[in-house]
């Protein structure tokens, strides 16, 4: 035991932290690197922030998302497949592909709920850390990278699009492009360049200071994902915002955030690696024939107040000699006020993409 722990130990010293990644890349790149490199290596480098072990969760997490909460959000996304799997013919293999499944929370609740669909099931959960893969459950594929496809079926992802590095514009009288530098102190800093092209997405003019990001890495993810499918949908759920113009008029501390331990990190630029680093995903940005509509619509669309009646239901008839099975029941009305409130988790956006052979279809 303590030959594995010095051995732990010994490893850790060897991977570099963030902040060598960085100084690292600043130095090869002459002086300064893109805001989306920093934030690449920040969050996904070898010493990044998921890479060495950030994650959602109620315990042990850095930031609580929907499931999370508790199993009713992976149940309700289960009637969801079955209605999706049946709208494709009930094939003999239908693909679901949850990209960014952290520690799988989700798909260990939509196996739970134990859709009609289970049997053709073929569920594959994405998950650039190893350290969390390791935790996914028995039954499903765990791999690092996206499936090559085709797909028939399902992909899926909640609360990744925010988390991909983004390009960083600055208006100080024209749109400039943020890139990361660093003091002889070691400090890192923002530095501004005049861009080859001004992106379309950006308003002719803002105030002094207005950021906004550019978010080619989502809108490649897009793509790249409805490539992979051949008949079935993409189902994203994320926090969003319409317009890149009307972002930039946004005090930019409200759009560009940091997450560690359950609240609020520090500046993006202090303490890489040891924080979140996510933005609103802009929607203008991304591919379009969407579907769009609040995460409580689409809940409440898919069931959720009837899960919760049956639910209350359940615990009424139990609850003089609960069991495990009653003491979850009861927990679903309060897990549905968390996922469905307007002013949290509720508001987030669900966007869904139908695709049929060569084609959307809405």
């Amino acid at each position: 035991q303590e030959l594995q722990c010095t051995s732990a130990i010994l490893r850790a010293s060897l991977v570099p932290s963030a902040a060598d990644e960085i100084s690292a890349a600043i130095a090869a790149a002459g002086g300064a690197i893109p805001f989306s490199e920093y934030m690449r290596l920040a969050l996904y480098g070898e010493g990044g922030f998921y890479t060495t072990g950030g994650r959602a969760g109620r315990r042990a997490g850095d930031f609580i998302t929907s499931p999370e909460v508790g199993p009713l959000f992976g149940t309700v996304i289960a009637r969801a497949l079955d209605a999706w799997w049946k709208e494709l013919g009930s094939p003999s293999r239908f693909d679901v592909v949850e990209c960014g499944a952290g520690p799988g929370t989700l798909a260990r609740s939509i196996l739970a709920a134990q859709p009609e669909c289970v049997d053709a099931m073929h569920y594959v959960a994405v998950e650039i850390s190893a350290s969390q893969r390791a935790l996914h459950p028995q039954g499903i594929e765990s791999r690092e990278t996206m499936p090559d496809g085709p797909i028939t079926g399902v992909i899926l992802a909640n609360e990744l699009l925010d988390n991909l590095p983004f390009r960083l514009f600055v208006f100080d009288g024209s749109w400039m492009e943020a890139f990361v530098s660093q003091t002889a102190g070691g400090q890192f800093v923002e530095v501004l360049r005049k861009p080859d092209i001004v992106p379309s997405y950006l308003p002719q003019t803002a105030p002094l200071g207005s950021r906004a990001p550019i978010q080619d890495d989502a809108a490649s993810w897009v793509r790249d994902s409805l490539a992979k499918i051949s008949h079935g949908r993409l189902l994203l759920f994320d926090y969003c915002s319409n317009s890149t113009a009307e972002i930039a008029l946004t005090p930019w501390r409200e759009w560009l955030r940091t997450y560690r331990d359950q609240g609020r990190g520090t500046h993006y630029l202090s303490e890489p690696g040891s924080q979140d680093i996510t933005t609103q995903v802009m929607l203008d940005q991304l591919p379009g024939g969407f579907v769009s509509s609040t995460q409580a619509d689409f809940l409440q669309q898919w069931g959720i107040n009837e899960l919760v009646g049956e639910g209350t239901e359940y615990w009424e008839n139990m609850k003089h000699a609960p069991d495990v099975a009653a003491m979850r029941m009861r927990s679903r009305s309060t897990e549905a006020n968390a996922l469905t409130d307007s002013s949290g988790l509720g508001g987030f956006d669900t966007n869904v993409w139908k695709k049929s052979i060569n084609s959307f279809n809405l």
